[in-house]
């Protein structure tokens, strides 16, 4: 199944895509939250659907996160080699860790809004995984378990907030509209390799990431193995994978970030494509 999110901000209604086509199942769940996730919600919407009369819905409305807030955002650094390398930073040995604030939030066509005093907005496209059973403890052969599915995510980062402000890298990540979620989950059927993904960034229509999972430092099952070592997963919760080469800080001669006005689309084989304007802070 591909789970949507449609509607006014903060009204959001769940949907699901059937063809090419938008549906909406509020009739028969109220959210993708931790309760739909965890309590075996994906099988009994797929059973429900199958004699349901569902209401189409407009391909034009908005659409949101893919999924309500989830009780955390577990991002990983530094997971492609090609990354680390135009970062100048080392291959890491171990996952790097950190969070982002979930009220970072915002549907996949959102604006993204330039933080207050920000010089370095920069962008990541990145694979995200959704959680879909509880997880401590759990090993990377059961790791692929516990995943309700996949999802596409723009990883926003301010580079001086992050780097050049001490502390952990979480200040850099959570400003308001960094976490542009979306268009929909995949579930894990949808996906034939996770590893044998291509995944791509444009900054007004100028490639600039341009990368694969299959390059990826530590794979998927591990990851999830490897964090669920470290704090439970609950349902719902966002592991957000790495990014390739290409970004802002990585640009060659030197560094360059987004204004306002720049358009930024990105987009995964089997995760659909999304798309957001830049505004700058206070602007309408």
């Amino acid at each position: 199944m591909k789970l949507i999110r449609f509607g006014e901000a903060g009204a959001e209604k769940p949907g699901v895509i059937i063809g090419d086509n938008y549906y909406d199942v509020s009739a028969l769940v109220s959210d993708y939250n931790e309760a739909f996730f965890g309590g075996d919600g994906l099988e009994k919407l797929k059973s429900a659907i199958a004699s349901a009369d569902l209401p189409q819905v407009d391909k034009g409305v908005r659409l949101g996160p893919a999924l309500a807030r989830p009780s955390k955002i577990i991002c990983v650094g530094l997971n492609y080699k090609d990354h680390a390398a135009e970062t100048n930073a080392p291959i890491p040995t171990e996952p790097i860790l950190f969070f982002k604030a979930t009220t970072a939030i915002v549907g996949p066509n959102d604006d993204l809004v330039i933080p207050k005093n920000s010089k370095k907005t920069d962008w990541e496209v990145e694979l995200a995984i959704v959680i879909g059973k509880k997880a401590s403890y759990v090993t990377e052969e059961n790791a692929l378990d516990h995943i309700a599915g996949y999802v596409l995510h723009n990883d926003y980062s301010e580079r001086e907030f992050q780097l050049e402000r001490n502390g952990q890298w979480v200040k850099g990540k959570s400003a308001d509209t960094f976490a542009p979620i979306g268009p929909f989950i995949a579930t894990q059927d949808e996906i034939a390799d996770v590893h044998n993904l291509r995944l791509w960034l444009t900054v007004n229509g100028k490639t600039l990431q341009d990368g694969n999972t299959s390059n990826l430092i530590f794979n998927v099952p591990f990851m999830v193995s490897y964090i669920s070592q470290f704090m439970t997963l609950l349902p719902g919760d966002v592991i957000t994978t790495g990014t390739p080469a290409g970004v802002g800080l990585g640009q060659k001669p030197e560094p360059w970030y987004l204004k306002p006005g720049d358009v930024v689309e990105l987009g995964i084989d089997g995760l659909g494509t999304s798309k957001q304007t830049v505004k700058a802070y206070g602007e309408n």
